[in-house]
């Protein structure tokens, strides 16, 4: 099972189990390859749903500092688009069955060539491509690609997004919608948006996929109080903040992962 049908199924898993799917999000290459790696498998381990990898770029305009600094991190080790397919062929060989998904820039996509972007994460083992800087306007050619491979192409809806832009994304969408928690960038914050719960329902009304909401959430008590409304949510910052902070990467954003996924 590869694709869409994988994504769906782990929502399914997540819905049976009376859960919301925790989906962490890691910055491949960071901080080294060979400790990323580690760190994917560990969150494998600690209730992931499905995993959102990063693609390391130069200018990563919706991240905040925290990922801004993985990614130029990641960089500065020589990290490029296909060691991201080389380590994601590393995990998938390591045992790790969840959905991965491609969270990455368009223009290392557009440089590497679509299709053989497109080609190569489905054949390193991925289901799905987030491209944040990518409108609608612009990508059929992407669009068309995943289509034809059965990868997802998954769109982000912004909480400033008006109805019809809305209604846009919902249908043009595959896998999941990413809901924006918030207006900003990635990063951890003190509270949630008051108008998430609002900013939901109206994705629900016209949404035949299921709900993802991420940017923002960073604790326990946001997963819980996330999970209450959508189908998964997403937590990243706070995981490479986790692995910065320690000596030991790995312990360190297992243990906070279990913390989260224990929340969901």
């Amino acid at each position: 099972m590869k694709g869409t049908e994988h994504i769906a199924d782990a929502f399914r898993r997540s819905q049976v189990e009376g859960r919301t799917a925790f989906m962490p999000y890691f910055t491949l290459g960071y901080p080294t390859p060979e400790l990323s790696v580690e760190i994917v498998c560990a969150l494998a381990q600690t209730g992931a749903g499905l995993i959102e990898l990063g693609i390391p770029f130069s200018d990563p305009l919706a991240d905040g500092p925290t990922i801004q600094h993985s990614t130029q991190v990641a960089l500065e080790q020589g990290v490029t688009v296909r060691r991201c397919l080389e380590m994601i062929r590393q995990v998938r060989e390591r045992g790790v069955v969840q959905p991965l998904i491609l969270m990455g820039y368009y223009n290392p996509i557009l440089a590497f060539g679509l299709e053989r972007y497109v080609q190569g994460a489905w054949d390193a083992g991925a289901d799905g491509l987030i491209v944040p800087d990518l409108p609608l306007e612009e990508a059929g050619a992407l669009e068309a690609t995943c289509r034809e491979a059965g990868a997802a192409l998954i769109y982000l809806a912004a909480p400033t997004s008006s109805a019809a832009r809305l209604k846009q994304l919902a249908e043009r969408t595959s896998g999941f919608l990413y809901l924006v928690s918030l207006t900003g960038v990635t990063g951890a914050r003190r509270e949630l948006s008051d108008g998430l719960g609002s900013f939901v329902r109206q994705a629900r009304a016209v949404a035949h996929t299921p709900l993802a909401v991420g940017f923002g959430v960073s604790t326990p008590e946001q997963v819980s109080r996330v999970g209450k409304m959508a189908d998964g949510v997403i937590v990243g910052s706070a995981l490479i903040q986790a692995a910065r902070d320690g000596q030991d990467a790995v312990a360190g954003v297992q243990q906070l992962a279990g913390k989260l996924s224990m929340a969901c």
